[in-house]
C-alpha cells in the first residue's frame, strides 16, 4: 500500500518516466539486500553488481563517455535517488557518489583522464570519491591543510582527509588541497588513484545510519601533472559546480525516504486495530498521516521544479538547490518521526525499513551542507539582494 504519489501531476517527459521506473525496479530488486547492505561500512558487492547491471550509473557521466545524457542531468539524478533511497540508503549513496565523485573529471579532467575513468564509472567498474573534509575542517574548506605541490612533471599530495564517502573502497579520490600559484595560495583538485604509493586509509567512524566512510592519509603521494582537474588554484570552481549539479538530488533522496516511511506507516495503521477501529482512524493518527502526505507532496513538487532548473543552469540555481535540500530533508525528519510514532513499538524494531529510514533521514540535514550553513548563505544572498 502507498499514498497516491505515483499519480501526481509532475508532467515528466517520457524518458524521465522510464528512468524513474528503471530505478524503482532496481530498488525492488535490492530490497531483500537492504537490511544487510544498510548496516555495512564497506561497499556491498551484490548491490554494486546489481547497480552495474541496471545501467543507471551511466546517468552520472556524459554520453560521450558512456553516459545516458549529454551531461549529468540534475533531474535524472534526483528522480533515481528518490526511488533508490526509498529502499536502501546504501544503494542510494553508491549511486549518488558515482556522480559527485566523477563530475570534476567530466568538467575539468584531461581527455586522457576522461577516457580512462568515466566509462568505468558508468559501468560501476570504478568506485568514485571526492575528498574534501579533513579532521579539523568541515564547512570551512578554506581552512584545509592538505597541500598540493607541482614538481617537474608531477604533483605531490600531502595531508589527511576525514569522513570521506567510499573511503577505502574507492578506485580514486578527487582531492582538494592548497597550492601556491604565482606566489598566492589557491585551492586545487587532483585525481589520486587509490593504489598510488603513499595512500592509506582507516575506518574510525560509524554513523547512526551506517555509511561507507573512511579517513585517508596522503604521504607525499606523487601523481602525473596530467592528473590535475581544472586550473591550478581554481579547484573551488569545480567543487561549486559539483554542488550546483548534485545538491538538489539530496532533496530527491529525502523525498524517497519520507515516502517509504509514510507507506510503511499506512500499511501498519490501516491493518492494525485498537479499541475496535483501525489505527488510521484513531485519535490524532489520521491528521499525522495526512500532514505527512501533504508535506511530502510539497517537497516533491518543489524538488522536481528545482531539479529542472539545476539541469538547465546549475550555477544560477544553486540557491534554489539549497532551499530544496533544506526543505526536503527537514520534511524527511518530521515524516519519519511521525511514522515511527504512529507505529508504536513496531516502529522501533531494529532492521525494519521504517527504522532504517528514521536513521537515514537524520544525516541528510548535515551532509552536503548542513541546514544552518545553507540558511546562513541564503540569508546573506537575500539581504544583499534587498540592499541592491
Amino acid at each position: 500500500m502507498s499514498t497516491p504519489a505515483d499519480t501526481t501531476f509532475h508532467e515528466l517527459a517520457p524518458e524521465y518516466v522510464a528512468l524513474r521506473e528503471r530505478a524503482r525496479e532496481l530498488a525492488a530488486t535490492c530490497a531483500p539486500l537492504a537490511c544487510r547492505a544498510d548496516e555495512s561500512d564497506s561497499v556491498d558487492r551484490e548491490v554494486r553488481a546489481l547497480l552495474g547491471e541496471s545501467g543507471l550509473a551511466a546517468v552520472q557521466v556524459p554520453r560521450e563517455y558512456g553516459g545516458e545524457f549529454h551531461r549529468p542531468d540534475s533531474l535524472a539524478v534526483t528522480l533515481v535517488r528518490e526511488q533508490l533511497a526509498a529502499e536502501s540508503g546504501h544503494l542510494d549513496s553508491l549511486f549518488a557518489m558515482q556522480g559527485i565523485g566523477s563530475y570534476a573529471i567530466s568538467e575539468g579532467g584531461s581527455d586522457e583522464l576522461r577516457r580512462h575513468w568515466l566509462p568505468r564509472v558508468a559501468r560501476m567498474d570504478a568506485i568514485a570519491a571526492l575528498a574534501l573534509t579533513e579532521p579539523d575542517v568541515g564547512s570551512d574548506l578554506k581552512a584545509l591543510s592538505t597541500t598540493i605541490t607541482a614538481e617537474g612533471g608531477e604533483l605531490i599530495v600531502s595531508g589527511r582527509k576525514s569522513f570521506i564517502t567510499n573511503g577505502g573502497d574507492a578506485s580514486y579520490y578527487c582531492v582538494l588541497g592548497k597550492e601556491e600559484v604565482d606566489g598566492r595560495t589557491g585551492y586545487s583538485l587532483v585525481l589520486v588513484p587509490a593504489d598510488a604509493a603513499g595512500v592509506s586509509w582507516s575506518r574510525p567512524h560509524q554513523i547512526i545510519a551506517p555509511h561507507v566512510l573512511g579517513d585517508l592519509v596522503f604521504e607525499d603521494v606523487r601523481v602525473p601533472a596530467g592528473n590535475r582537474l581544472g586550473l591550478p588554484g581554481k579547484g573551488f570552481a569545480l567543487v561549486l559546480a559539483t554542488l550546483a549539479t548534485f545538491r538538489v538530488s539530496v532533496a530527491g533522496a529525502a523525498v524517497g525516504t519520507a515516502q517509504a516511511a509514510l507507506d510503511d506507516a499506512l500499511v501498519h495503521t490501516t491493518g492494525r486495530a485498537q479499541f475496535g477501529v483501525p489505527l488510521a482512524r484513531l485519535g490524532p493518527v489520521p491528521q499525522l498521516l495526512a500532514m505527512s502526505w501533504t508535506e511530502i507532496e510539497m517537497a516533491r513538487t518543489f524538488t522536481y521544479r528545482v531539479a529542472r532548473a539545476a539541469a538547465a543552469d546549475p550555477a544560477g540555481s544553486l540557491h534554489l538547490s539549497s532551499m530544496a535540500k533544506i526543505g526536503a530533508t527537514e520534511v524527511a525528519g518530521r515524516v519519519t518521526d511521525r511514522a515511527v510514532q504512529v507505529m508504536g513499538r513496531f516502529g522501533l524494531v531494529r532492521g525494519t525499513r521504517v527504522e532504517r529510514m528514521y536513521r537515514a533521514a537524520r544525516p541528510m540535514r548535515v551532509y552536503e551542507g548542513a541546514t544552518e550553513v545553507l540558511l546562513d548563505a541564503l540569508s546573506k544572498q537575500l539581504i544583499k539582494g534587498a540592499r541592491s
